[in-house]
């Protein structure tokens, strides 16, 4: 005969907890847990406070605009206003952008080398740069920037419209500053060879710089504006849609957001 082995009124728990231990200190150990949970989350929202106030103080200096962020004078915000599926697009064209406005100061710095160079059309070459950095920055991002960013936002035909014709004259340009011929402002291809020949190695190695920045902010608009392209082809945009909405909206519909 079997007799059972188990004793059927012992705890199975007997072993899980040692007689030995203090259980003061347990409760300390688990005090000091729940107080360390408290003070973060006391922090997490002190922080929070301080977010929502700047924005509060911030929405009364300047309403809503939060771009460009030492003179707002536009309201800005990727993910507030584009959706979701386009806003690695957006936000790869705003880089683009940014890369853009870079290369414009970087250009002028070697249009500077090449002036110190002793190059003879170093003043026009540099006046140029000048012009193009405080004109083109500005421009580039009111007539391809802003309107691309409108119309993934809107979707409304008349702002690929006008993306397509700004953003393909800002690739024609980007081809003309990466041939840097001199007396034009560029200091592009041609203009870096010339100061690796010389030699004058300041004007080369920013020329190079300037030149990088050029083809990569040009070759990255020209794939992006293909994709653009079909997406206004799926979308069924049209020229007639685009007149019908200039008619309704007006010119004002570019600075607002409904």
């Amino acid at each position: 005969m079997n007799y059972p082995t188990e004793n059927p009124f012992a705890s199975t728990h007997s072993l899980d907890t040692n007689p030995f231990e203090d259980p003061t200190d347990a409760q300390s150990t688990t005090n000091a847990t729940r107080l360390e949970e408290i003070r973060q989350r006391e922090l997490d929202l002190e922080r929070r406070e301080q977010e929502l106030a700047q924005k509060q103080e911030h929405i009364r200096r300047h309403g809503r605009n939060n771009w460009p962020p030492f003179f707002p004078l536009i309201f800005h915000s990727i993910q507030d206003e584009i959706p979701q599926a386009s806003q690695p697009l957006i936000t790869r064209l705003y880089q683009l952008w940014l890369v853009l406005a870079g290369t414009l100061v970087v250009n002028m710095v070697a249009c500077i080398c090449i002036l110190a160079s002793g190059s003879s059309n170093g003043g026009s070459d540099l006046g140029s740069s000048i012009g193009y950095m405080i004109f083109i920055t500005p421009l580039s991002f009111l007539l391809w920037y802003r309107p691309i960013y409108n119309g993934y936002m809107k979707e409304q035909a008349l702002y690929y419209y006008l993306y397509f014709f700004f953003g393909g004259f800002h690739l024609l340009f980007s081809v003309y500053m990466i041939i840097g011929i001199p007396s034009t402002g560029s200091a592009g291809l041609i203009q870096t060879i010339q100061a690796f020949t010389k030699p004058s190695l300041p004007a080369a190695i920013v020329g190079t710089v300037a030149t990088v920045g050029w083809v990569v902010q040009g070759v990255g608009l020209a794939y992006y504006y293909r994709q653009i392209w079909a997406h206004h082809k799926a979308a069924g945009h049209s020229v007639e849609k685009a007149k019908a909405e200039l008619a309704t909206h007006g010119a004002k519909a570019y600075f607002t957001r409904g």
